[in-house]
């Protein structure tokens, strides 16, 4: 350790004795103003380069002199500057416009970052190559083409829960403008959350993460909405086959501030409403789903920049049934709020500070006769974070800043009544927690050929009062209850979680790449299905249930060929995660009334190890990937399938995934999606037998059986207005082109080409007597969609 802080007070003396000076400054885009993320800063003569982060903001420290420095922006022309750097320079850059555009499908413009940056399993999408890809419905779904990704799974047909190297939907951080998502899903997991229009860049981290991140276990998920237009009015919308989307942009002082609101919802019910009679029993039965995000910005100076984002979205499902008195009432939603604030102080150092709510709820009333009965959970955070980076030399990037989190947990809370008669269900459960972390990170050259990324992470988790532990008792012991008071400490969790990524560039120009992290995870997902519903229940940390703490180790070799055009890599890695929950065998979460969740869960461990191979085409009128993963999931529970390790449900041993979008001119783009996947796991019976008259079963090994594989070929086609107009100039009679401002596209989609009958689940059936001898017992299968056209009509002006 002493000999790795000398290394480093070395490298730096020799990047600070030099006579350096620092360009920086803010990169945005020419026609919205918008800043960019990811722009590439490039000097050629001296091969230095950096890239602009999640606000736009760069810093490059360079020896003085004068420099021809470029601008590179995905999807737009190369820019160069003279600028002189006798001195430290702020340089803001507002780079494109509508007449630079190169109209081509391009996935980055990062170039070699694949094979130079030491980061390992990051991949960033760009939110308009999603929209290329072929949609469930016509809904572009960003978790949907996340799971086309190696290493990333989904449980099963339109599920939207995501499943990263072998780690549950509970160990992914979806961050929404750094807010976090707890439930990323509409309708029961077939849409998410995010509505396309309203979000500027995806990027998912699934291995080597970073100490800036935390709180979960395997992957992070950033979504960035958009901040909307600077310089004018800008509408955009579409209607589709199952909802509707509008969106309006505008400046709130032009180049200075601007606002960005965008509407979704589908109208499921309506057509449910117009084909259900009146007459009918189930009248009145329904679903939706709506959603709303809203984002103001402005600039106060040259170095300061406020930001306000909020998202509500909601779904809501009735069943009735009139003849036998009986309705269902399901709603659920998230409401998220973020505020952040930038500074510069310099050229070198940068400062983020946020504020962030989240607050998810879900609820489930029914009522038959005169018996009511209500379910609910949820979850609500309030958050703050502040975080720092400093850039002294071109051989430095240094990032330290400190987390916070209140959270109140509601695993469960339930009432029940018959008429006048309310039932005793007891208080409702909720929880309280402080969750906080430190952390530093430094990401350094050692080399020209060794950058190393090298972070700590220090977390600590308070359970805190009022809470009520219900102590179960034997038959020589009485139930009992401990009651703590408001702000009594209750458990106090911490642990230092080290995080180390690496890169060796090899004479070829490709590179090897090797990672370690270790995290503490403090929520908990509990969930009977074999999906991610709204029904799962999160739930933190206490003195039954332990944090989740896992590591894992990757190393990868990466290259591109043909000047970049392609990226290629393949990784191998292993996770091992300890203190994973179930529920007990028989346990329900109705069980909850008077008792704590924690005392109906069992707990244990896992790991999960595998390779993946991935093929990424980024410039051109054809680009895409082919990804591909073999991996193996495993579970130990001292008190389930008699303690003997056992397939996770989303054990895959197989995952391919092949996409690509072509553009065959202006007007034209075609793209297909085409997936294959080892089938689901689950647990059937192996024998039946009568009793009593009863029919009973005996089941196999835990998660012993497995449904037919999975596989899928997704078809699209969009149709572009056409771009351009003829008109006559006044002054000389001549014809010319003039670019339209209202712009439209149809997007045809074909879901499941050739109709595969996918399973969606499995369950046992009986046909015949037992008396007469015919009696038969066979296993069924339940498939949801087969092929499904859709037609989707974009516009923006």
């Amino acid at each position: 350790m002493r000999g790795l802080f000398l290394l480093l007070v070395l490298v730096s003396f020799n990047v600070l004795s030099q006579d350096m000076s620092t360009v920086s400054g803010t990169v945005t885009n020419g026609r919205n103003g918008e800043t960019v993320i990811g722009a590439k800063v490039y000097i050629p003569s001296i091969r230095k380069g950096t890239i602009t982060n999640n606000y736009g903001f760069y810093s490059l420290t360079v020896p003085s002199g004068v420099y021809e420095v470029e601008f590179r922006v995905t999807g737009m022309k190369t820019e160069k500057d003279s600028i002189d750097l006798t001195s430290d320079v702020l340089y803001d850059k507002e780079i494109g416009s509508d007449t630079q555009l190169i109209d081509e499908v391009v996935v980055t413009a990062k170039g070699d970052d694949n094979t130079k940056s030491a980061q390992l399993g990051q991949i960033d999408l760009d939110i308009d190559e999603i929209k290329t890809i072929p949609a469930f419905m016509g809904e572009v779904d960003i978790i949907k083409t996340i799971q086309l990704l190696p290493g990333v799974s989904s449980a099963a047909e339109g599920g939207q829960g995501f499943y990263v190297r072998g780690g549950g939907p509970d160990q992914n951080l979806v961050l929404l403008d750094e807010a976090v998502v707890y439930n990323a899903a509409h309708l029961f997991g077939f849409f998410s959350v995010f509505n396309a229009d309203a979000v500027k860049s995806v990027s998912l981290i699934k291995g080597g993460m970073p100490a800036n991140f935390g709180g979960r276990m395997s992957s992070v998920l950033e979504v960035n909405m958009n901040e909307g237009n600077y310089k004018h009015l800008k509408i955009k919308g579409g209607i589709g086959a199952i909802s509707s989307r509008f969106t309006v942009e505008a400046p709130i002082k032009k180049d200075r501030g601007s606002f960005i609101v965008s509407g979704r919802r589908t109208y499921i019910d309506l057509i449910m409403r117009a084909a259900i009679p009146s007459t009918s029993p189930f009248a009145g039965s329904s679903y939706y789903f709506y959603d709303l995000n809203l984002k103001l910005n402005y600039r106060l100076s040259k170095k300061d920049k406020i930001y306000l984002s909020s998202y509500y979205g909601k779904d809501e499902f009735r069943f009735g049934n009139a003849e036998d008195d009986f309705d269902v009432a399901m709603p659920w939603g998230n409401a998220i709020a973020a505020f952040r604030w930038n500074h510069i102080f310099n050229g070198r150092l940068f400062m983020n500070v946020s504020g962030t709510f989240t607050d998810y709820l879900f609820s489930f009333g029914s009522k038959q006769d005169e018996f009511r009965f209500e379910l609910k959970s949820g979850i609500r955070d309030w958050g703050s974070k502040v975080d720092f980076t400093y850039l002294p030399g071109q051989r430095h990037k240094l990032k330290w800043g400190a987390h916070y989190t209140y959270h109140t947990f509601t695993p469960t809370s339930v009432s029940a009544s018959q008429e006048d008669v309310v039932f005793d269900t007891g208080l409702a459960q909720k929880l309280f927690s402080h969750e906080s972390a430190l952390y530093f990170l430094d990401e350094f050259d050692i080399t020209d050929k060794l950058r190393v990324n090298a972070g700590l992470r220090y977390s600590m988790f308070h359970h805190v009062g009022p809470f009520k532990r219900y102590i179960k008792g034997d038959i020589s012991t009485p139930d009992s209850i401990i009651t703590y008071n408001e702000g009594d400490l209750i458990q106090f969790y911490h642990g230092l979680e080290p995080r180390v990524s690496m890169r060796w560039m090899l004479p070829d120009a490709s590179s090897i790449k090797a990672g370690y992290s270790y995290n503490y995870q403090y929520v908990h997902l509990t969930s009977l299905s074999a999906v991610s519903l709204p029904t799962d229940i999160w739930f933190p940390t206490t003195s039954i249930a332990k944090p989740q703490v896992g590591w894992q180790g990757s190393v990868g070799y990466f290259r591109n060929f043909l000047k970049n055009q392609y990226e290629t890599s393949v990784e191998v890695y292993y996770k091992d995660m300890n203190n994973l929950i179930e529920y007990k065998e028989g346990a329900l979460p109705s069980d909850n009334v008077n008792d704590n969740t924690d005392n109906l869960l069992t707990f244990g461990k896992g790991w999960s190890y595998g390779i993946e191979f991935f093929v990424r085409r980024t410039y051109g009128n054809l680009t895409g990937w082919i990804g591909y993963t073999w991996s193996k999931t495993e579970r130990v529970f001292e008190t389930l399938n008699n303690g003997e390790p056992f397939p996770a449900k989303y054990d895959r041993r197989h995952d391919f995934s092949a996409v690509m979008t072509y553009k065959l001119n202006d007007r034209w783009t075609f793209s297909s999606a085409f997936i294959y996947a080892t089938g689901n796991t689950l647990t059937l019976p192996t024998s039946w037998y009568v009793q009593d008259q009863d029919l009973l079963f005996t089941y196999g090994q835990r998660n012993s059986t497995r449904m037919a594989p999975y596989h899928r070929l997704d078809v699209s086609a969009i149709l572009h207005s056409k771009p351009y107009q003829q008109k006559i100039d006044p002054t000389t009679g001549e014809s010319m082109q003039v670019k339209k401002r209202f712009k439209s596209n149809w997007v045809f989609s074909i879901y499941n080409v050739y109709n595969r009958a996918n399973p969606y689940f499995l369950y046992v059936d009986n046909d015949g007597d037992f008396l007469d001898g015919n009696f038969e017992i066979s296993v069924k299968q339940v498939t949801l969609f087969p092929i499904i056209p859709s037609i989707t009509w974009n516009f923006e002006f």
